[in-house]
């Protein structure tokens, strides 16, 4: 083959597989699938009414889906059939399909084929969904069928709410924000926090659970629609019936004492230079209510190696304690426990003397109170995992449960599923939970079932980490998770700028 007649062939592959690679519906060889996926159908939609057709669905004309609507409990649209699918790229997505008396038909599981050729895609009262079906064109193939569990945050809804509509979806440790006097019914509109924003629960009056009491703390299980508000729409999630409720908690729990902030990276060398920020929920005098910081290094180096089988009282250069047994604190007021030279980033910077120190120790001299071997890194710096927790009280054992805790990076030997199981024993706050809060299943340790949530670690000295978070004293819980905002701290840095700004607050 000569090289014009190499050019020539070269030109007319490339001109062929350009073809072929903008015709989306098919290959050579291949065959175009009869059903198309939910995500398709709803980025058809462009804010005017769309008629299905095989050309616009790209040679498809049904969906197979699985039944997400439950009609049984009053709560629902009237008429809508909701299903949902995960066709496309593995997203799950969902339409409300207007079927009329016949949507009540369908429970929850039940699998179906839907012929959609011909159906107007179109927003009635702030739902996307697919009229002009009948009941005629739905095939019920399947019952019982498993529905992947949709779990979402309020801000999620908020900031995606066509990603979610029409969707079986879980929100999380929802409960009122204020906290009423009384108890109040479900009925209505119910606005919840997760911890991340707000989310809008809503009950028909008719439904059959709607003089049902809202729970103090509860998992929310429901269906995603929007709703107008003004100029744009607004989610909202309806219960289909009473069980769309898990109960967690009827009763509030107080955690004194919250981590805000840290500084495990100096300017200058580490040792007596790092310190944890906390902050008071209520006036604390520890004179006569004492707690303990302790923290852990899960370096490769530190010992003893291996799974921590004491946990937090591991001792050696693995965790390290400071009982903090004087001083007072103010609630909403920071205090600080750390090395005693009492400086902002190190070495010849800023001595916050100013600052209230309720605990300092000399750990790269002292060894720690009842356990832990002095040590230069209170704070760890290998880049495996480092903790910090507080607890109320001066006595700490493999068994003893934080009041706080939080961890920074996830790596070293941290966790061991057993049996026995052993680790560091988390509780319940904005990034763990001690059960997990879908399944109830035990997991009281970091790193055990869904208790994965880490800070990030930083390479860089001279930072300090704020924790910018909302805590409800008399809701018991965060109701804005903590987040980490990484503060560049000079020499000249004074104290405002650790204590004002993207810090934690109260309500």
């Amino acid at each position: 083959m000569n090289k014009i007649n190499i050019n020539i062939y070269f030109s007319l592959l490339c001109s062929l597989v350009f073809l072929w690679g903008c015709k989306k519906e098919s290959y050579p060889g291949g065959e175009i699938s009869q059903y198309i996926g939910i995500l398709d159908i709803r980025t058809l939609y462009k804010g005017s009414d769309v008629t299905l057709t095989r050309e616009n669905m790209d040679g498809s004309d049904k969906l197979a889906a699985v039944v997400v609507s439950d009609h049984t409990g009053g709560n629902m649209p009237a008429g809508l059939l909701v299903v949902q699918d995960s066709r496309r790229l593995s997203k799950i997505r969902g339409i409300s399909i207007a079927l009329g008396a016949d949507a009540a038909k369908y429970v929850p599981g039940d699998s179906v084929i839907i012929n959609v050729e011909g159906a107007v895609l179109k927003r009635v009262n702030g739902i996307l969904q697919l009229t002009g079906i009948n009941n005629s064109a739905v095939t019920k193939v399947a019952s019982g069928l498993k529905i992947p569990l949709n779990r979402v945050t309020s801000s999620q809804l908020l900031a995606f709410p066509d990603n979610y509509e029409s969707t079986l979806s879980v929100v999380i440790k929802g409960g009122l924000d204020p906290l009423p006097p009384s108890p109040v019914a479900i009925r209505g509109e119910k606005v919840l926090t997760d911890g991340f924003g707000n989310v809008t629960v809503h009950t028909e009056n008719t439904a059959t659970f709607a003089d049902n009491t809202v729970p103090f703390l509860a998992n929310y299980f429901g269906i995603v629609f929007n709703a107008p508000s003004g100029d744009t729409l607004a989610p909202q999630l309806r219960l289909r019936s009473a069980d769309d409720v898990t109960v967690l908690s009827s009763a509030v729990t107080l955690t004194p004492l919250v981590i805000s902030g840290f500084v495990n990276d100096p300017i200058s060398t580490d040792a007596n230079y790092e310190y944890v920020q906390l902050l008071a929920t209520q006036d604390i005098d520890f004179s006569v209510t004492p707690y303990c910081l302790v923290t852990n290094n899960n370096a490769n180096a530190s010992t003893p190696t291996g799974f921590p089988v004491n946990g937090w009282a591991t001792g050696g250069l693995r965790s390290y304690k400071i009982n903090i047994t004087s001083g007072k604190v103010a609630k909403g007021k920071f205090c600080y426990v750390g090395g005693t030279t009492k400086m902002i980033m190190g070495d010849k910077t800023t001595v916050l003397s100013d600052a209230n120190w309720v605990k300092v120790t000399d750990y790269s001299k002292v060894d720690g109170d009842d356990f832990g071997t002095k040590t230069g890194n209170l704070l760890a710096n290998s880049g495996n995992a480092f903790g910090i927790a507080v607890f109320a009280g001066t006595k700490v054992t493999a068994a003893t449960v934080p009041v706080d805790a939080i961890f920074i990076s996830g790596g070293g030997s941290i966790y061991s599923a057993g049996p026995p199981p052993v680790g560091y024993r988390i509780t319940n706050n904005d990034f763990y939970d001690i059960k997990d809060p879908i399944t109830l299943k035990d997991q009281p340790f970091f790193k055990a079932g869904t208790n994965s949530v880490f800070l990030s670690y930083l390479s860089t000295d001279g930072i300090f980490v704020k924790l910018g978070g909302v805590y409800n004293p008399s809701l018991g819980r965060w109701v804005k998770a903590r987040t980490q905002v990484n503060t560049p701290i000079t020499k000249t840095s004074v104290l405002a700028e650790i204590e004002e700004k993207d810090v934690t607050t109260l309500k």
